[in-house]
């Protein structure tokens, strides 16, 4: 069993800014893609970002060019940068991972979530 560990979350003023990360419990050399979902109260959780192993990214219309993903395999962390939050940020932001092998689909992990909120 992998666990996926978030942490971060937080209280920010519009505008402001928050660092996620998410340490995963095994190596991530096999997680592909790893990435953030969000979840806020009566919607569906939906993808923030993704990041493959090979360092490409994908990202939500509404946070591209404010949140910056990345991975780091020494650390089996994925990180989300999330600038210039806005009202419609919070969430409770979620780690999710993929597990690959032999380029086969072998599982899905998520994390217990963090709480991102914003306010003035």
């Amino acid at each position: 069993q992998v666990h996926l560990a978030e942490s971060g979350g937080g209280l920010v003023q519009p505008g402001g800014s928050l660092n996620l990360s998410c340490v995963a419990s095994k190596s991530i050399r096999n997680f592909n893609p790893m990435g953030w979902y969000r979840q806020a109260p009566g919607k569906q959780r939906e993808l923030v970002a993704t990041i493959r192993t090979v360092g490409r990214t994908n990202y939500a219309d509404s946070v591209q060019g404010r949140f910056t993903i990345s991975r780091d395999s020494e650390q089996n962390a994925v990180h989300l940068q999330m600038h210039s939050l806005k009202v419609e940020d919070p969430a409770v932001y979620y780690c999710n991972a993929i597990s690959i092998n032999y380029g086969e689909y072998e599982a899905e992990y998520w994390g217990q979530g963090t709480q991102v909120t914003v306010s003035s």
